[in-house]
């Protein structure tokens, strides 16, 4: 029982204490903008990059140790979802206790958001990205991969055991 109200604590502090956005826009209206700038790559590139790194750099589950007087094991699963238009590419990142926590709190389907990227089209040559994401800071080794994606470098793949 202990270990129940640990994981249902956890999840509460982590969640701010205040009800999930349940879309990607409702995310975007409740979290800071974390990056905006203009890029010189046309939006099919930058999409193309975001279809091929996301899912290879951001499905993964991992797992975290809660330290105290008993210690929690949970795992969460990281999810990305890229949709492409015309005129924009979006990166949903979502995220899901899949182990070692006993109650969730207004999760959306597919689960938390922790971030949300937008790649619009400003010209057939240039790209303008906006950036969201959850928590103070915990994101930025995703955000440092995924702009340095959408800028055409490669940064390699963030480790989402550190984020959070």
């Amino acid at each position: 029982m202990r270990v129940s109200i640990l994981s249902t604590f956890f999840v509460a502090v982590a969640l701010g204490g205040c009800a999930s956005p349940q879309t990607a826009d409702e995310f975007r209206q409740t979290k800071t903008k974390v990056d905006a700038h203009e890029v010189n790559r046309p939006l099919r590139e930058v999409a193309a990059t975001l279809r091929s790194r996301a899912p290879e750099c951001l499905s993964a589950t991992v797992r975290r140790t809660i330290p105290g007087p008993t210690y929690t094991v949970i795992d969460v699963a990281y999810k990305p979802k890229v949709v492409v238009t015309e005129r924009k590419a979006e990166l949903l990142l979502q995220m899901k206790y899949v182990r070692g926590v006993a109650t969730t709190i207004g999760e959306p389907e597919g689960g938390y958001y922790v971030l949300v990227a937008d790649v619009y089209a400003v010209d057939s040559k240039h790209s303008r990205t906006e950036m969201f994401a959850s928590g103070l800071g915990g994101y930025d080794p995703v955000v440092r991969a995924i702009n340095g994606w959408i800028d055409g470098k490669d940064l390699g793949c963030p480790d989402l055991s550190k984020v959070g």
